[in-house]
C-alpha cells in the first residue's frame, strides 16, 4: 500500500501537468486564432482602405472627364449659335445685296430706256428738221430751175418763130442748160442724208 500512493500521486502530477499543457496549448491556440483574426481583419480593412481610394480615385477621374465632356459640350455649342449666326448674317447680307443690286439694275434700265429715248426722239427732230431742210433745198433748186428757164426761154424769140414757122429739127433748149444746176443739187442732197443716216446711227 506504501508503494502505489506515491504512482498515484505522480498520475495526478501527470494529469495536472497535461492538464496545465491543454489550457496552455488552449490558450496559445486561442491567441493564434486572435492574432490570425486580427490580421485577417487588418487585411481586410487595408483592402478595403484600398477600394475606397480607388473607387474614390475612379469617382474622380469620372468627374474629371464628365466636366471635359460638358466644357467640350459648352464650346460646341458656343461655336454652333456663332456659325448659326455668322450664317444668318451672310444670308441677310446677301439679300440686302442682291436688293440693292436688282434696284441699281432697274435704275440702270431706266435710264437707258429713257436715253434710248430721248436718242430716238432727237434722231425724229434732226430727220425731221433734215427732211424740212431737203424740201426747202429741193424747192429752191426746183424755184431756180424754173426761173433759170423761164429767163432763156424768150432770148431768142425770131429763132422760136422760125422753129414754128419751118418743122426743121429745133436747137438746145436753155432748159439743158438749167440741167447742171439740177445736177449740183444732187451731191448737196446726197450729203444731208449721210448727215441724218450719222446721227441715226448714233
Amino acid at each position: 500500500m506504501a508503494t502505489r500512493q506515491p504512482k498515484k500521486s505522480e498520475l495526478a502530477q501527470a494529469t495536472g501537468h497535461l492538464s496545465k499543457a491543454a489550457k496552455e496549448v488552449g490558450t496559445a491556440l486561442s491567441h493564434k486564432v486572435e492574432a490570425v483574426g486580427d490580421a485577417v481583419a487588418a487585411g481586410v480593412g487595408k483592402a478595403r482602405k484600398k477600394v475606397l481610394k480607388q473607387r474614390d480615385q475612379v469617382q474622380r477621374r469620372i468627374g474629371g472627364l464628365v466636366k471635359m465632356a460638358e466644357a467640350e459640350l459648352g464650346k460646341a455649342e458656343k461655336q454652333l449659335k456663332k456659325a448659326t449666326a455668322a450664317a444668318r448674317k451672310a444670308v441677310v447680307a446677301a439679300e440686302k445685296k442682291l436688293e440693292s443690286t436688282q434696284r441699281d439694275a432697274s435704275r440702270q434700265l431706266a435710264a437707258l430706256q429713257l436715253s434710248v429715248e430721248r436718242k430716238a426722239k432727237a434722231a425724229k427732230k434732226a430727220v425731221e428738221k433734215e427732211a424740212k431742210a431737203l424740201k426747202k433745198t429741193a424747192g429752191s433748186t426746183k424755184a431756180a430751175v424754173t426761173k433759170a428757164v423761164a429767163k432763156a426761154a424768150p432770148a431768142k424769140p425770131v429763132a422760136a418763130r422760125k422753129a414754128a414757122a419751118k418743122p426743121a429739127p429745133a436747137k438746145p433748149t436753155p432748159a439743158k442748160k438749167a440741167a447742171p444746176r439740177r445736177a449740183a443739187a444732187k451731191p448737196a442732197v446726197k450729203a444731208v442724208a449721210k448727215k441724218v443716216a450719222r446721227k441715226t446711227a448714233k
